[in-house]
């Protein structure tokens, strides 16, 4: 099985799970991506392939090198967004192709946006499977992407972007969109580099305990001011508040609040400790933290986030803040609510139970091996 990932680490631990569940049950696994992210590939216990020496944050720069315009029109950031993934696939074409020609794999399985993955499995007559990375993008992006992969798709033959042979969705069914495709669901499961834990991320004090993140792709250089804004706007509620980031991001945080605590948290270990999570939406921190039954504040500023983060908050297990209402006074005051209403508690444990009785990845692996053995149409 070859799996392609994305060019962010967030959403290559979506797929780490079932790529390691394929792993374990015997079949040969490789993952297939950029060259910066095989660290986060191999420390998972997979074979890693490199394709592209190109970041994912390269689409946002012309060719000599200025940075694209990004629009403030929703639809058109959606159009811009859908390019840049598109951009990407082409860059990671050629290398998929000449690894699939000389490894030949029964099967590729993509996640979400990876859009190099289809055509790859297209050209190597093997079934595709698409596995969803968060709750949902909208489909303006998939129709950009494919608008701008349109010179390779005439290079290979083909006149449209290849459908999936199986479409692996981890959104739970409460959630999911009315008109959402047919899937074969699976429970999310969160993953996230592992290392030594301390005794207060499994203990708490007295106060409420407050999880503060901007993802796993925060950096000194990138969004370091979203996660230093959300630790403003909260630093003055009384709770213990705990900020996930690297320790090079950590440090540039100083000096915190003495209730603050800010570096490495493993998710697993400390999110049945917090009351509450304070983020910027993003898919993969999302649902790891409706995995653990942790009601959020979510604060959409990718504008792809907004749907999902929606359908959580009309489904009573979030508060949603819009972007341009994120003043100190809003975001606080949406933390009290949802820390003050033990109906947010209970609904992110009713999702919790949901996602918990779907089937796991060594169970929906059965259904990728079914689509193998059934005889070609």
């Amino acid at each position: 099985m070859l799996f392609v990932a994305g060019g962010t680490s967030g959403v290559i631990f979506s797929i780490i799970p079932l790529a390691q569940a394929a792993r374990d049950a015997g079949h040969e696994v490789v993952m297939a991506g950029p060259e910066d992210v095989m660290p986060v590939i191999t420390s998972a216990g997979l074979a890693g392939v490199a394709v592209t020496a190109r970041k994912m944050l390269d689409t946002l720069l012309y060719d000599d090198g200025s940075r694209r315009p990004i629009p403030t029109d929703l639809h058109e950031r959606y159009i811009f967004n859908g390019r840049c993934f598109g951009r990407y696939a082409t860059w990671c074409l050629d290398g998929l192709l000449e690894f699939a020609g000389r490894w030949r794999p029964d099967m590729v399985v993509g996640g979400t946006l990876v859009f190099a993955a289809p055509l790859v499995a297209r050209h190597a007559g093997v079934p595709y499977v698409k596995q969803a990375v968060d709750m949902g993008e909208p489909r303006t992006i998939d129709l950009a992407a494919a608008a701008e992969l349109g010179p390779c798709l005439e290079r290979l033959g083909y006149h449209e972007m290849p459908r999936p042979d199986l479409f692996v969705d981890v959104c739970p069914p409460s959630l999911r969109e009315a008109d959402a495709p047919p899937a074969e669901l699976m429970s999310y499961l969160p993953y996230a580099t592992k290392g030594r834990i301390e005794r207060w991320m499994y203990t708490k004090d007295d106060r409420p305990r407050l999880l503060v993140s901007a993802g796993s792709r925060i950096s000194r250089d990138r969004d370091f001011e979203v996660l230093s804004g959300l630790v403003a706007k909260v630093a003055a509620l009384d709770v213990e508040l705990l900020i996930a980031a690297p320790p090079s991001v950590a440090e540039a945080l100083s000096p915190l609040p003495s209730n603050a605590r800010a570096g490495w948290v493993p998710l697993d270990v400390v999110a049945p400790t917090c009351d509450l999570v304070l983020s910027h939406a993003g898919g993969t921190t999302v649902l790891g933290n409706m995995h653990y039954g942790v009601p959020q504040v979510l604060i959409p500023y990718l504008p792809y986030a907004l749907g999902f983060t929606r359908r959580l908050a009309d489904y009573g297990a979030a508060k949603m803040v819009r972007p341009e209402d994120d003043s100190p006074e809003n975001v606080a005051e949406a933390c009290r609510e949802v820390l003050e209403d033990p109906s947010y508690r209970k609904r992110a444990r009713d999702i919790a139970a949901e996602m918990a009785g779907l089937p796991g990845p060594a169970r929906v692996l059965g259904a990728l091996e079914r689509l193998h053995r059934a005889p070609a149409t």
